[in-house]
């Protein structure tokens, strides 16, 4: 299998492969950062646990800026904040991915900030969180922004027809490198204790950075286009509001949006917080975690592939109805089943194997979906920060719902309802768009 991965290629077939590399080199991130090692790094320096491994009540508080919060809180703000300055930040720059032929360029700066950010982790300290939260800010800033011109290049370099196939081979490459990182993290904390586990950052961030020069050599330089009248820096919040006009022509898209706005909200808050309530809810130690995070990403690349076939057989739109179906039981399973350890891992098999076919679908669907554009970037920007507005609203919800409450559990059940209004508008879409695969033009 690996040495498919690595054959040379040229041609097209060269800038294909070179495009589904991104997701080995950065997936890693996803994996050892968000999900599997950090999480629980995090907790443990910053809470006492019993004997049972559950957190002490009142030990899990920290002060930050000098307001205390729990540390899994002011885990989930840290990061909507970084959701948020991407945000910010996307639309300033896709004017000039367009028209300057920049696309390349600023994936590559934040790729080379978020590699950065995750090696700053090394020096992580819960005694100064103010300048420690710093890194991790970045790391998941880099992360996120890269992705979003990463995905831009798709209708760039293939036909829609390849869409799903390459979105799921570029996540199945990705599940993949997770593995091997997991593996070799694994053994290192295990074999030679936890004070290894700060090694793990940096060797996650030098993985990020090496690898993504596959890519970065592999994709074409974006065309330098005449430049419109007006502020270039401006121009890519105008494209944004052009975007979002030209919807009201596009029903079927206008609908698609909304549904994974509200979609993308609960996936992608609960992916980054599984970790953290299985740690404080159920009582996972790092070891028993790491253990369900390598089966959760083995059955991500069975569930990208599959869902792929699936909706090449009822449509993508249908497929993903399926999948919203699906998130919605597992979230019903969690609260009332996920309080014990095996119950724990029987959810973390269903997140892995929804997990890979959501993401890479989703990715698939909209790239085929678009209207015939020269401007696939703006598309992609307004795709992004929908994106990145859900996680905002859905990781200070789940914060807000863990202060106030001071559960986790509680949090699962807004995402129930998330899912609900996902799937309300994933059925208004036109019904032909729902019964087959559909290319817009």
């Amino acid at each position: 299998m690996f040495k498919n991965i690595f054959k040379k290629r040229e041609g097209e077939e060269k800038v294909k492969w070179g495009w589904a590399m991104y997701d080995w080199a950065n997936n890693v991130y996803s994996l050892v950062i968000t999900t599997a090692i950090f999480p629980v790094f995090y907790n443990n320096v910053t809470a006492e646990k019993d004997a049972d491994g559950l957190i002490i009540e009142g030990s899990d508080n920290v002060i930050f800026l000098g307001m205390e919060f729990v540390n899994t809180q002011l885990y989930s703000y840290v990061l909507a904040t970084s959701f948020f300055t991407i945000i910010i930040i996307t639309p300033l720059l896709s004017g000039m991915a367009d028209y300057a032929g920049k696309k390349k360029l600023f994936m590559r700066i934040f790729c080379y900030v978020g590699s950065a950010g995750c090696i700053g982790l090394y020096w992580f300290d819960a005694d100064h969180l103010e300048l420690s939260m710093i890194p991790f800010f970045l790391a998941s800033l880099g992360f996120w922004g890269s992705v979003g011109f990463y995905n831009a290049f798709l209708p760039e370099i293939a036909p829609r027809e390849e869409h799903d196939r390459l979105s799921a081979k570029g996540y199945a490459m990705g599940y993949w490198s997770s593995l091997i990182i997991l593996v070799i993290c694994a053994g290192m904390i295990i074999g030679l204790g936890t004070q290894t586990t700060t090694f793990c950052f940096v060797l996650v961030g030098l993985w990020w950075f090496g690898f993504a020069h596959i890519t970065f050599n592999a994709l074409p330089e974006s065309e330098i286009k005449d430049l419109p009248p007006g502020n270039i820096l401006t121009q890519g919040f105008k494209e944004l509001v052009g975007v979002a006009r030209e919807l009201k022509g596009f029903v079927h898209l206008k609908r698609y949006l909304g549904a994974f706005f509200v979609m993308s909200m609960a996936i992608q808050t609960i992916i980054i917080m599984a970790s953290s309530f299985g740690i404080k809810e159920v009582g996972l130690n790092e070891t028993e975690l790491i253990i369900t995070i390598f089966v959760v990403n083995l059955l991500a690349i069975p569930g990208a592939f599959g869902l792929s076939a699936l909706s090449r057989r009822i449509g993508n739109i249908r497929a993903l109805m399926a999948c919203i179906a699906g998130w919605a039981a597992l979230c019903l399973y969690a609260y009332w089943f996920a309080t014990t350890k095996m119950g724990f891992y029987v959810a973390g098999g269903a997140i892995g194997f929804l997990m890979g076919g959501t993401q890479s679908l989703n990715r698939a669907t909209y790239s085929k979906i678009l209207p015939k554009t020269n401007d696939p970037a703006s598309y992609f920007s307004f795709y992004e920060v929908l994106e990145k507005g859900g996680l905002i609203i859905g990781m200070f919800g789940w914060g807000y719902i863990e202060g106030y409450t001071g559960s986790m559990r509680e949090s699962i059940l807004a995402m129930i309802i998330l899912f609900s209004f996902a799937l309300l508008a994933m059925l208004m879409v036109p019904k032909e768009y729902r019964n087959k695969v559909h290319y817009a033009g």
